[in-house]
């Protein structure tokens, strides 16, 4: 057994190992208190509850669960900013957001409790890849109202590591600090992995000769295929942890390094369910469908059977007493996820019919540069702007592109097509092609 794994092996918190009846006890206690809090601080879960003719009280076994109505990501930006909350604003310690259009984000709050039962769950996903106290974490995911940076920062803290907080971007000092600090443990996405490896390689550093034992990776959807070629290229552990910034952040749920097997659902704060997407059925586990979540000790922003889109399905216990997410094959909706970051191609239609100059026809093609994700908007002129010259031109694609950067977070590239060169459709007209 590895170093790694005899770490994740140790400190083993006992309900992680706790008996299924145990377990089950100990989440029907907190569910009933969840939807409590929801019911009577919550007018949205109010009005919903009453409309499907159920309340708190009809929840006598878990199972009871799915006689209550779902949550979907249109609910939190009908709620925008603060409607959602189950406490006083003034009891709200920290806020964060995931991207969206001009001024629709998803909003999402934190007591202090909530913050200390993220950062107890993040350490203990470190911990579960094989971390421990006195180790450096070179943590590159994003900071600021994304959820990954600070939460993998406070999780880290909590389990006694030294953080070095070095955010995204800056793909030379990234290499450079992990020369100098010599971390043991990087938090990071897995492309954005792939280019700090390719990176190091550029420099003639051989990535299997830096202090890197263990990679947690996350906020993107990745391969075993990926995980073999990180690992045999970097000489690292690498785990995957998963999370969502509506359920709580990273740390939903986190790989055990010594199976690698996808990641144990953390039961005892989530209680996990999957679905069929097109009728809301719950299915057994094994089987394929959504995964919706109901949170069991959020405070401030408790969320009851939130549809979370990413299809999978429930494993079986191995590593702990907890059961497991299979890999995500997919989403029920359009969403991408782009180095991260969550874009809806409504999103960049929103936006682009804020530039007056383009038609509202558009195509959407999602690439790989290397390890990168790519993504190209190809646009027409409208006809009243077909005689704009060349300045002109670049002047309407370089504001597209601005406005995509400014509010859904990532960079485009923007490809002005002549005439009526794009497709046209009198149906469902297809906008997105993904081709990685």
């Amino acid at each position: 057994m590895s170093i790694g794994a005899q770490a994740a092996k140790a400190l083993v918190e006992p309900i992680e190992t706790a008996e299924r009846e145990e377990l089950a006890a100990l989440q029907l206690q907190r569910l009933k208190q969840t939807l409590e809090r929801a019911y009577n601080n919550v007018p949205f879960y109010k009005q919903k509850f009453d409309e499907a003719g159920v309340s708190p009280s009809d929840l006598n076994s878990l199972s009871d669960l799915s006689k209550f109505p779902f949550l979907v990501k249109q609910d939190l930006r009908d709620n925008y900013p603060f409607g959602l909350f189950a406490v006083p604003r003034e009891e709200v310690a920290r806020i964060h957001a995931s991207s969206g259009t001009t001024g629709k984000p998803t909003v999402v709050g934190y007591t202090k409790n909530d913050i200390n039962n993220w950062a107890d769950l993040v350490a203990r996903s470190i911990r579960a890849a094989g971390g421990k106290p006195g180790d450096i974490i070179h943590i590159a995911y994003g900071y600021g109202l994304f959820t990954g940076g600070l939460g993998a920062h406070y999780g880290a803290e909590r389990l006694g590591c030294t953080v070095v907080p070095m955010s995204g971007g800056q793909t030379e000092k990234q290499v450079q600090l992990i020369q100098d600090f010599k971390p043991r443990i990087i938090m990071v996405t897995p492309s954005y992995m792939l280019n700090l490896i390719e990176e190091f390689e550029r420099q003639g550093i051989d990535p299997k000769t830096t202090s890197l034992e263990i990679g947690i990776f996350g906020a993107e959807p990745w391969t075993n295929a990926m995980r073999q070629e990180i690992e045999e290229r970097a000489g690292i552990d690498a785990v995957d942890i998963y999370g969502l910034s509506e359920v709580m952040g990273p740390g939903v749920a986190s790989e055990c390094v010594e199976t690698k097997d996808g990641p144990v659902i953390w039961e005892d704060h989530f209680y996990p369910e999957i679905i069929d997407p097109a009728t809301g059925e719950v299915l057994p586990d094994g089987e394929e469908g959504e995964l919706v979540f109901t949170s069991l000790t959020k405070e401030a922003f408790p969320v009851i059977r939130y549809r979370t889109r990413d299809l999978t399905k429930l494993l079986e216990p191995t590593a702990r007493g907890m059961r497991r997410i299979g890999k995500i094959t997919g989403r029920s909706d359009d969403m991408l996820i782009i180095r991260g970051v969550n874009v809806f191609p409504t999103q960049i239609e929103e936006l682009l019919l804020q530039v007056p100059e383009l038609a509202p026809i558009y195509l959407i093609e999602v690439s790989k540069d290397g390890n990168l994700d790519m993504v190209t908007v190809s646009v027409e002129l409208n006809p009243e702007s077909s005689e704009l010259d060349e300045s002109g031109k670049d002047e309407v694609m370089a504001r597209l592109k601005h406005l995509v950067k400014t509010y859904v977070g990532i960079s485009i590239k923007v490809k002005l097509v002549g005439g009526e060169g794009l497709a046209r459709s009198e149906g469902k007209a297809k906008r997105v092609h993904d081709y990685r």
